[in-house]
């Protein structure tokens, strides 16, 4: 069937064509019009990016440098008063200075006199009370970490004590003199005024000292780990520049290959430089995003203009391929077609009289048997018979007379379409547990059913056709025990069913039976007769699915099954065995034939009663 519907289709569509067409433009100019967007916007945003960056950086550097002149003439001021005032250390002048600098832990005093040196510490206690920092601690850092740091005449020094204390600290040095005296001053301070600029943002700022050492930056671990950036391309820059004023360069970290854009500011007065950076993927992103959304504006529009041609292209091409498609459905057996034409010309002309046509074809293939017809057309049944190993299956309606005599009762002239319906509710739930397992339904008999698996179609072997019988027929008594749980008791219109199937498996005549005028595929054959039979024992055996032994040899070990008396069947010889089918072998449910009668409400029999006329039964029971 693939290969057939391969034939109404046409290798470049018009519509096809129009959207290739239409496409390749619109790439075209919106990809131009994406690209220069992109390089207007990208020069735009460095430029703008650049501008940020050293703004940013020149209010950081001014900040730092006003916090550090800050501290330092704060200290000078506090010297300058105990130098005039006191000739020894005075602890209320000390207190009043630390209350309003909590930011300083100590000062440190080195003295160079003509009568000798030496050093005076001043802690702030009220700062080492708060950080759990001892005074020792302090004096030890200084006589070891600053232990013969000096100062430069006019200029100070900043040095990172993060990683001695663990806290953000910073330790200053600058020398002072009077005349009579020089000093050198060391101050260690906490830069907490400074957090803002200098924290967490999309453009990173931080400050560094001649050495290359880091000494404030957003990240703590950075700075407790005493982290010297000297070999980072910027800082080499500012390095190698010296006494510089600070510029805006770009740079690559030679560590992870990350480019960005970098500006620096020396602060004045001290040995130290703010740096700010900002990576370029970070600047570039909006652009990115732009373009991104460009992009997907471009897959839009051309997806519109794709959807639009489409539809324009289907008005022309669209009924001729319906009427191509609906031919190949009507080949592969498919009746059920409806099309509406969709424009008065003469394609909507072919289209309405193409609907009457299959619709005459659809309520023909409720007449006969729809897939069998189809597979002879197609030539896959051949006229005249062939041996067939198949197996039967004959179905049958419990009192059926009896039911129609009381839907006569109950509703006179009305009696005759409400039995349609019932029986067509029933046959439509028994014809689906027949299809679904690869059976063929042969004919209805008034309320009879005939099927048989094996004979237009296999499955592979008549074990598994027998296979697939049985358990059409165990789906046949769940879908049929599930409807009658749905009607209401004693209902006249909707009584309750019970039936009762037969099997039998053997070699059969497959083939078209009929005239000229009318044929049908149907089996003819010995084990038909005796399937038919084996249904009829139904009733007297008090069983609902009877199996042929020829049926149970070939799948007995797959269900539960109990064996009845053997029954002599008009025209055998030799007794047939017969089996009631219990339920599959591995499934839940009943396990032996008195629980299948409990559940179907069946009264075991007496086998000895029963009625064993030959002539009319055409069987009779042997002996127990």
């Amino acid at each position: 069937m693939a290969e057939k519907q391969q034939k109404t289709r046409v290798k470049f569509p018009i519509g096809m064509k129009l959207v290739i067409i239409i496409s390749i433009l619109l790439l075209l100019a919106l990809g131009t019009v994406i690209t220069l967007v992109s390089i207007i916007s990208t020069q735009d945003v460095q430029r703008t990016a650049e501008y940020n960056n050293l703004t940013i950086n020149r209010r950081s550097g001014s900040q730092a440098e006003g916090s550090f002149q800050s501290i330092q003439a704060a200290v000078l001021l506090y010297l300058r008063l105990t130098d005039r005032f006191t000739s020894e250390r005075d602890t209320e002048l000390e207190y009043d200075f630390f209350s309003y600098n909590r930011s300083i832990a100590a000062i440190e005093i080195e003295s160079q006199t003509a009568d000798g040196a030496g050093t005076i510490l001043i802690p702030n206690e009220i700062f080492l009370i708060s950080n759990n920092v001892s005074e020792d601690t302090i004096r030890i850092y200084f006589n070891t970490i600053l232990s013969g740091v000096g100062a430069v005449p006019g200029r100070t020094s900043v040095y990172n004590a993060g990683p001695f204390f663990r806290l953000s600290l910073l330790s200053m040095v600058f020398s002072r003199t009077d005349g009579v005296r020089n000093e050198t001053v060391r101050i260690l301070f906490m830069p907490d005024d400074l957090s803002e600029s200098f924290g967490i943002g999309t453009n990173t700022s931080f400050i560094v000292n001649s050495s290359g050492d880091l000494l404030l930056h957003p990240d703590t671990d950075l700075i407790f780990g005493g982290v010297n950036l000297s070999s980072l391309p910027i800082v080499r820059t500012i390095m190698q520049q010296g006494e510089s004023s600070g510029m805006q360069i770009t740079f690559t970290d030679d560590d992870t290959g990350e480019q960005f854009f970098g500006a620096f500011y020396p602060i004045t007065g001290t040995d130290s430089t703010a740096v700010t950076t900002i990576p370029y993927t970070v600047v570039f992103e909006a652009v990115e995003s732009v373009t991104r959304q460009n992009i997907f504006l471009t897959i839009a529009v051309l997806s519109l203009a794709v959807v639009f041609i489409w539809f324009f292209s289907k008005t022309i091409s669209s009924p001729v391929r319906s009427l191509a498609d609906a031919a190949v459905q009507i080949e592969s057996g498919d009746f059920g077609i409806d099309l509406k034409p969709q424009h008065k010309d003469e394609v909507g002309l072919l289209t309405e009289s193409f609907t009457k046509m299959t619709s005459a074809l659809n309520i023909f293939g409720r007449f006969t048997n729809k897939d069998l017809a189809v597979r002879a057309m197609r030539g896959e049944i051949k006229p005249g018979g062939l041996p067939k190993h198949a197996t039967i299956f004959f179905s049958d309606i419990r009192g059926f007379t009896q039911k129609s005599e009381n839907f006569t009762k109950a509703f006179g002239d009305e009696a005759s379409n409400l039995i349609v319906f019932w029986l067509n509710e029933y046959f439509t739930s028994m014809v689906d547990c027949v299809e679904k397992t690869g059976g063929v339904v042969d004919k209805f008999i008034g309320d009879a059913v005939m099927a048989h698996w094996g004979t237009a179609y296999s499955a592979g072997s008549p074990e598994e056709d027998a296979y697939n019988a049985v358990k059409a027929s165990i789906m046949m008594r769940n879908a049929l025990h599930e409807l009658n749980s749905r009607r209401k008791k004693d209902d006249p219109a909707n009584p309750e069913i019970v039936i009762g199937c037969g099997l039998n498996t053997g070699i059969v005549t497959a083939g078209q039976l009929g005239s000229e005028q009318r044929m049908e595929y149907t089996v003819i054959g010995d084990p038909v007769n005796l399937a038919s039979r084996t249904e009829a024992l139904n009733k007297p055996l008090g069983t609902d699915i009877l199996i042929a032994e020829d049926t149970w040899a070939l799948v007995g070990n797959r269900f539960i099954t109990e064996e009845m008396p053997p029954v002599t069947v008009k025209g055998k010889e030799k007794p047939i065995r017969m089996f009631a089918v219990v339920n599959f072998a591995d499934a839940p449910g009943p396990k032996t034939l008195a629980e299948v009668r409990k559940i179907l409400n069946i009264t075991p029999p007496d086998l000895t009663k029963v009625n064993t006329d030959a002539e009319e039964q055409k069987f009779k029971i042997q002996g127990n």
